[in-house]
């Protein structure tokens, strides 16, 4: 955490601050990637020098740079930030699905479960205050928050912006996050209060609670999951659209979700801890993780096709931008998510070897990070990107946060919820 704060403060400190910084970017070619891009554009307006619009074209480029270089640490702490929140929000939708099913095999695994969402609370208060910074102009990754888009006297004017103001205005999104984020808490505080108290109680009163409460949460979750992924990702791209992002982001932070509590109980079980959890346990869970990636992989690609074969030009654009520009981390992230599952996880006797799930998880996780950056970056600092420290610190930053926080939660219960009436089933789970 501490290496990972230091990261995120260089990248931050390192940003440039006036357009003459990067101009001196633009005239070097030895800053990697990100300056290679910059100078070759800038020498594409070099060649026409002699045009009267140049200088302010030129102003104009060397604006929208400073802009990109300006929010890529921001950026990069979006990106991480967003991806451990809703690995815990993944793991308390499956929680309650877990619940709401009656699941006979898996309240074995719910303290897990409870431990990993025990980082929804700090996670939300810091991408709840990353949201508010943003409406307040401290950086520029939501274009539609630019002063005048919907002005129509204003030079920025933007009219599909504008046309969207009823919905994208800071406001309204601010709240609509306040309400996302406390639904969330709230079925997290009761369902996980409910549970410890199933254990000291007499009957089953507080199971059937949280049973009601398990299917109602999954209602408003289905609506509230939909219009977040509109607002905080979707939205950094306001000229397009798609109808099945919500679906799309669901799967990507599902599995990832699921992932976690392979990797963490497969963790516990080696120290020593859950000794009831068993091999057929986590032969479900990496059942879970093959058919969440599947499930994941026929959205991506009914998203893409259709789009790329209608090929309307506000449409393909996403694509074609990632396509060019993020060439490697766009079909990286294809093999991680898609291939390196389905030639490992395929094998059922595989789904029962616990360095193996450890090894696919690794990959998941990290595929669905690149999914998260190749999402969010593309609309926030364009070709001006690499991995360097904002990202790696990010990452190491709130890696070290979400193991601290869920591994701190895990030492307050005790590990088996006992007053569960479905437990005997689950520690007899066997096939």
């Amino acid at each position: 955490m501490v290496l990972g704060a230091v990261g995120i403060g260089i990248g931050f400190w390192s940003a440039p601050k006036t357009t003459e910084e990067v101009e001196k970017i633009l005239s070097e070619d030895t800053h990697g990637h990100h300056a290679q891009v910059a100078h070759d554009a800038h020498d594409t307006h070099a060649v026409h020098a002699e045009d009267v619009h140049h200088d302010d074209a030129h102003k104009e480029h060397v604006e929208h740079v400073l802009h990109q270089l300006q929010n890529k640490p921001w950026s990069a702490f979006y990106v991480a930030c967003i991806f451990f929140m809703l690995i815990s929000v993944g793991v308390l939708a499956f929680y309650a699905i877990q619940y709401a099913a009656q699941a006979g095999w898996s309240p074995i695994l719910f303290r897990v479960m409870e431990g990993i969402t025990s980082y929804l609370l700090p996670g939300s208060i810091i991408f709840f205050i990353v949201l508010v910074l943003s409406g307040m102009h401290m950086n520029h990754m939501f274009t539609w928050m630019g002063e005048g888009v919907t002005d129509p006297t204003s030079e920025h004017y933007d009219k599909l912006i504008a046309g969207k103001s009823g919905y994208l205005n800071v406001t309204a999104f601010l709240i609509r996050a306040a309400i996302y984020l406390v639904i969330w808490n709230l079925y997290r505080y009761f369902s996980r209060r409910n549970s410890i108290a199933q254990d000291s109680s007499e009957d089953n009163s507080y199971h059937k609670k949280n049973f009601k409460l398990s299917a109602t949460f999954l209602v408003l979750f289905l609506v509230t999951e939909s219009m977040m992924s509109w607002d905080w990702i979707m939205s950094l791209d306001p000229h397009w659209y798609s109808t099945l992002f919500g679906w799309y982001v669901f799967a990507s932070f599902f599995v990832s979700g699921i992932t976690a509590i392979a990797m963490i109980t497969i963790y516990l079980k080696s120290k020593g801890y859950l000794e009831q959890v068993n091999t057929s346990h986590i032969h479900d869970l990496a059942k879970f993780m093959f058919g969440i990636s599947i499930f994941w992989t026929y959205l991506w690609f009914s998203q893409f096709m259709l789009i790329w074969y209608s090929d309307i030009p506000e449409e393909v654009t996403y694509f074609v931008t990632r396509i060019e520009n993020y060439n490697l981390p766009f079909f990286g992230m294809l093999v991680m998510n898609f291939v390196f599952p389905l030639l490992i996880l395929i094998n059922t006797d595989f789904k029962r070897l616990s360095w193996i799930i450890v090894l696919a998880g690794s990959v998941i996780l990290f595929g669905h990070y690149i999914d998260f950056y190749n999402m969010i970056m593309p609309a926030t600092v364009g070709d001006q990107w690499f991995i360097g420290v904002p990202e790696i610190g990010a990452i190491a930053f709130f890696l070290g946060l979400f193991i601290f926080v869920v591994f701190t939660a895990l030492t307050k219960a005790p590990l088996v919820s006992k007053g569960n009436p479905l437990m005997e089933e689950s520690k007899h789970f066997h096939y």
